[in-house]
Order: C-alpha cells, then structure tokens, then sequence
C-alpha cells in the first residue's frame, strides 16, 4: 500500500492522545461527512418521490384515460364506427372504444354533486381503461342499456352519501323548450358499482353510465362524443396521433394524445424534479466545499509533517496526493452514508411518513392536493448513479486548492522555527 495513502487515512483520523486543535479538525471532518450524507440522502429521497410520483399519476391518469382520443369537432361522431375500424389498421393501436362525455348533476335527498358524465360500453371499456380492476363495489359490466344504471366515484358516492341499488337524479344542463318554461331532462339512475381509482379527480367527479343510456339523455342519436384508443407503446403516443391524423378519412376530427391532454401535470412534475435537484446539488455543494476548511487547518497544522516529509523525498505530487486523499476519504465516507441513508428511507417512505405524521401531528401526504392517496417511490439507478458521481466530483474539486497549497511548501521555511 502507497505510503500517501496510509498517511492521509491518519491524518483524516483523530488519535486519543491528539491535541485540541487536531481533535477540532477531526470534528470540523465529520461535520463534512454528515453535511454530504444529509444532501445525498436528500437527492436520493426526493428523486425518487418525484419518479415514483410521475409513474403513479401517468399509471392512474391513464387507467381512467385514454392514450388517444379521436373526437369531433361538432356536435357529435356519427361515423365512430369507421373511425375506430381505420384507427385499428394502425399497428400500434391495440384497442378502440365509443365514448359519450357531458357535464351533468346529480342529486340525491339534500346532496347535489357537479359531474361529468361519460357513456361507455363496459365490454369494449375494459380494453382501453381499467374501471373493471377498480371497482370497489358493484360489478362494472352491471351498465347495460336501457337499464340506466350508474358507476360512482368513491369520494362523489360519499359526497351523495349513497349505496349500491339507492337511486340518483341527474339533471342535464341541456333543457327542453317548452311553451311554459325551459325544462331540464332529469333522469333517475341505480347506482350499480363505486369506483377507486386513486386519483382525487377521478373519484370525487367522474360518474358512468352505459353510452346507449348517454345517447338517450343528451339525445345524441347515434352520435358519439369521440373514439378511445390504447396502443402498445404509451410514450408512442404523441407520433401515434399525428399519424391517425393522416390516416383517418373523416374530416375534422380531433386527434389528442394523453401527453397533450395532461401536459399540465407532467410538466409541473418535471420543473419540480429539475428545481429540487438544483437545490439539494446546493446543500451537497456546501457541505463538501467545508472539506476546503478542513483541508486548509489540516494543512496549517501538518506543517512541519510536510516539510519532514520532503526532505526525506516525498515530491510536490506525494504531497497533493495525500491531502487529496484525506479530502476524497471524508467525501467517500459520507457518499456512502448518504446512499445507504437515501435508499432506506426511500423503500420505506410507507412507514416514515405514517410515523412522522403520528409524531408532528400533521397530515404530510394530503391526496386532494397530491391527485393520489399515497406517496410512491421508485429508485432509479441512473439517478443514484448520477447524484454519487457529481458529489464525489465536488468532494474532489473541494479537495484541489488546499493539496495544491500543501505541496507548495517549503521545508527551509516550515521547520524554520520548529
């Protein structure tokens, strides 16, 4: 082993019997290490938040959603049939399903709830969403025609403080001119299922009700308001629906992808990730630039070492190598801190925030904010791999100046009045 090595290892180390001001530098170390281990934990945590948070909001969104949706510009798509028949001639399409979505109320005793309304056919729904797996009570494919028979987000259901088989009002803002007055259609509806899909949005203001039900209370006819489509690849999407634009023989139609319909959320989740990172990067700067500080007392201490060290042959590089070390050693140890802290924190966070929450009594993960009901996680390894590298470039540009001033002293001069 290199004699710089074992020398920069004692140096970072602080012996029993070391005097006050070596034992102050040793503390003025840890102090370092803590500081990078705290700012890459840190990174690591709300990085993978902020990842985990972007996949659940995309998971969730889209299995309400659609990847593409192929809608009219008018009233209503009497043609959905041949749209979704063209639509299916493209090889990323997987799936295509009618839909029928309008604003609409419902009211049940005093509780009256704004909602949209969106009319499906439960076979063809399952191909192109995920109600079927949401479900938490009542059966989805209940929705059939003629029946007029609803499905209710979990949190609108409570909000109407209605059950399974119990009867709603929904009352479309379209009205019926008549002589006397203008009349709103009201239709009662069974609620037959309750949903869960984890998103606020959804669940608090989404209802269903079988599209033929739909066509019936907003007279569409044969209409439609659009065509619902899944394809193999999600990220495709926005390539996808320029192409079906082309492809599509009906004219006027709209084409939109899930990237243009949420761009909102995705970007709001990308600006954060990007500014979070800046910032904790800061807290990891500052802690390891206190590595200068610790370098230059260690090297105003380790003056007559250094110059011993010279005039028994170390060169100016030996020199610099050593205090290099001892900076990269306190940079090291806390990346190593950091990382272990970060990644049990982060595939823990189900039992941290829960107890932080019991502990501070007050409510950290809040889903009417947030869109979704817990706070995910998902560790990327590109991201720890990234936070390790530019912290120990830190540690390491930190380290330079005080070694450089290390191996620039001179022997006559630091033993002069030793």
């Amino acid at each position: 082993m290199r004699y710089e090595f074992l020398v920069g290892m004692r140096y970072t180390r602080s012996r029993k019997r070391a005097q006050g001001r070596n034992r102050f530098i040793s503390f003025i170390s840890l102090v370092s290490m803590f500081g990078i281990a705290l700012g890459v934990a840190a990174l690591i945590v709300v990085l993978s938040v902020m990842n985990g948070f972007q996949e659940e909001l995309r998971t969730r969104i889209l299995g309400v959603a659609s990847h593409i949706q192929v809608q009219s510009r008018g009233e209503g798509l009497e043609t959905w049939q041949q749209v979704a028949e063209e639509s299916m001639q493209h090889p990323s399409v997987r799936a295509a399903a009618p839909y029928v979505q309008e604003q609409g109320m419902l009211s049940f005793d005093d509780a009256v709830r704004g909602t949209v309304v969106r009319g499906v056919i439960p076979s063809e729904e399952d191909k192109v969403a995920d109600f079927g797996g949401y479900m938490q009570s009542g059966d989805f494919h209940a929705l059939q025609a003629g029946r007029f028979g609803i499905v209710l987000g979990r949190d609108l259901a409570f909000a109407l403080r209605v059950q399974l088989g119990d009867k709603v009002t929904l009352i479309a803002p379209q009205g019926l001119v008549t002589p006397a007055a203008v009349l709103p259609r009201v239709k009662q509806f069974e609620v037959v299922g309750i949903f869960e899909a984890g998103m606020y949005e959804y669940d608090s203001g989404l209802a269903l009700v079988h599209v033929a039900d739909a066509q019936a209370l907003y007279r569409l006819g044969d209409a439609v308001s659009g065509v619902r489509l899944k394809l193999d690849d999600l990220f495709a999407a926005p390539r996808v629906a320029r192409e079906l634009a082309l492809m599509i023989s009906e004219p006027g139609l709209i084409v939109a992808d899930w990237t243009r319909s949420h761009a909102n959320f995705f970007r709001a989740v990308a600006l954060e990730k990007t500014m979070m990172t800046l910032i904790l990067f800061l807290i990891v700067a500052v802690a390891a630039f206190n590595i200068v500080s610790t370098l230059v007392m260690a090297v105003q201490e380790k003056y007559a070492d250094i110059a011993i060290l010279r005039t028994l042959g170390a060169s100016p590089a030996s020199i610099m190598t050593i205090f290099v070390l001892q900076g990269s050693i306190i940079g090291v140890v806390g990346l190593l801190a950091g990382v272990a802290g970060g990644l049990a924190i982060a595939g823990n966070l189900d039992v941290v925030i829960p107890a932080l929450e019991t502990v501070t009594g007050a409510t950290l993960w809040n889903k009417e904010v947030y869109y979704i009901d817990e706070l995910p996680s998902k560790v990327l390894t590109s991201d720890v791999v990234s936070i390790v590298s530019v912290s120990f470039v830190l540690t390491l540009l930190a380290a330079i100046y005080p070694s450089w001033r290390a191996s620039r002293v001179n022997p006559a001069e630091a033993l002069r009045y030793e």
